[in-house]
């Protein structure tokens, strides 16, 4: 084994995940591998800004850089891969795992001569990595976790390490007595009668994926309620409040508007004392999911949408799926039987 590739000599290794906030949070388990099997690595993590908030929540990760091509989507490619490049040298990197490869970041860390450089082979980008991992994500036949994962699992095997430590959620935590302080705050400020369930609602979406229609989120929210005392919680952050108030509004039953303005973090102490967290396929769900809290999400069966691709990381037991069925167009989301995907969720959580 080289030096470079001796894990008592590498300082930091950079994980890129510079995409949109579910990617994030559904490569946590993938950090934690590389964490958890390296404990002396400093793990970093290149993130756009808005992101940034939640990556500083994750234990496993050491530290956040913000990718300078956030919010200056004008400078000449040359320049922001130079700059890129840069920053890469300044931070004299062991090794980089591209998550998902884009060319921009692939020469950039060729040019920062990041020793080792480790990417799915895809993409005209794999040509500057020296480690290419075949996994053809196009077909969708795996949860975009298990990617990461194998991504990170590829890293340790140059290394000849045999993963020592096994992962499993939570892969996000408050401290117990923050949650139970928060959640007696929020029902007292609320008027929640104490023996009520807190079931979030969240009907809205960052995403290309489908989503529920107004009517079914109200329809599913109206048919939870009936078979149990809890309270709906009708969700939203910023650019979502239509979408939030038309459900609110349609909704026959006591509820409640939250909007989450005080930022991701905040968001997320929320969550965690959630006992049922129910959106589309969208980031706050994965927020939920590495909490290990309970959901219950609906999905399109597109190839690159569907239940399996974007599965959330909580627990088998604390997570549901429902999707048009095979007899219906993929997206077609108006052909989920509301009332029976009621029905699952109240026997398997409520």
């Amino acid at each position: 084994m080289s030096c470079a590739n001796n894990p008592k000599n590498l300082k930091k290794i950079l994980i890129v995940r510079n995409d949109k906030l579910g990617d994030l949070l559904v490569s946590f388990s993938a950090f934690a591998i590389l964490k958890k099997n390296l404990p002396d690595t400093e793990i970093h993590v290149l993130v756009p800004d808005y992101t940034a908030p939640i990556a500083k929540l994750c234990k496993f990760i050491d530290h956040v850089s913000i990718d300078p091509l956030s919010g200056t989507p004008n400078t000449h490619p040359f320049n922001e891969t130079w700059r890129l490049s840069q920053l890469f040298k300044q931070q004299d990197y062991d090794a980089i795992i591209t998550l998902v490869s884009t060319l921009r970041v692939a020469v950039a860390a060729f040019l920062a001569k990041i020793p080792i450089r480790i990417a799915p082979a895809t993409k005209i980008g794999q040509i500057f990595y020296n480690h290419r991992v075949t996994q053809r994500r196009s077909r969708s036949e795996k949860p975009e976790h298990r990617y990461n994962q194998e991504l990170a699992e590829h890293y340790l095997s140059v290394l000849n390490i045999v993963p020592l430590q096994t992962v499993k959620p939570p892969y996000l935590e408050f401290p117990a007595e923050t949650t139970h302080q928060l959640k007696q705050q929020f029902m007292e400020s609320q008027h929640i009668p104490a023996d009520h369930l807190l079931v979030f609602i969240h009907p809205g979406t960052g995403g290309s994926a489908r989503n529920l229609s107004t009517q079914q989120f109200a329809q599913l929210a109206d048919s939870l309620q009936s078979t149990q005392p809890l309270s709906i919680i009708i969700s939203y952050g910023p650019g979502e409040e239509p979408a939030a108030k038309a459900v609110y509004t349609a909704i026959s039953h006591d509820k409640i508007l939250y909007e989450s303005k005080q930022g991701l973090e905040s968001f997320s102490q929320h969550l965690a004392f959630a006992d049922l967290f129910i959106s589309g396929s969208t980031g706050p769900l994965h927020i939920a999911g590495v909490l290990d809290r309970p959901t219950a999400a609906f999905y399109t069966r597109r190839r690159s949408a569907t239940a399996l691709r974007w599965q959330t990381l909580n627990s088998a037991n604390k997570r549901l799926a429902f999707s048009p069925p095979e007899d219906s167009a993929t997206e077609d989301m108006s052909m989920i039987d509301i009332e029976q995907a009621a029905k699952e969720i109240s026997r398997t959580f409520l």
